[in-house]
């Protein structure tokens, strides 16, 4: 299963929802690791760091910034951002069928929009 990071701007019911689906997932909010005011590419390196793939709600700058990564040769476990007016519902199932199905290596240096 992925380990994943979560950034400040994801519902709070997408996270709850995961953890009630996925009791065994491992997953940080960036608010828990004391990130939460941090910028963005802080942000990602704290994740490549842990390994983790990171969910977002910010389309404008993280994927920039996750695709800057990749571009300079920079570890990127994966970046899942989440397409405008996702329902809560719909983002817990598509990002729990990614944390159980996906592989770590399948999610190296991508960035996916949520749904897929």
């Amino acid at each position: 299963m992925l380990r994943l990071a979560a950034d400040a701007d994801v519902h709070g019911d997408v996270i709850r929802g995961l953890r009630i689906l996925l009791p065994e997932l491992d997953l940080v909010r960036v608010q828990d690791a004391g990130l939460g005011s941090a910028a963005d590419p802080s942000i990602l390196e704290c994740a490549a760091g842990e390994g983790r793939v990171h969910i977002t709600a910010d389309r404008n700058t993280m994927v920039g910034f996750a695709w800057d990564r990749v571009k300079r040769g920079l570890r990127m476990p994966g970046l899942l951002a989440l397409k405008p007016k996702t329902g809560i519902g719909e983002a817990i199932d598509e990002l729990a069928v990614i944390a159980e199905c996906f592989t770590p290596e399948e999610c190296e240096n991508f960035v996916r929009f949520v749904p897929l």
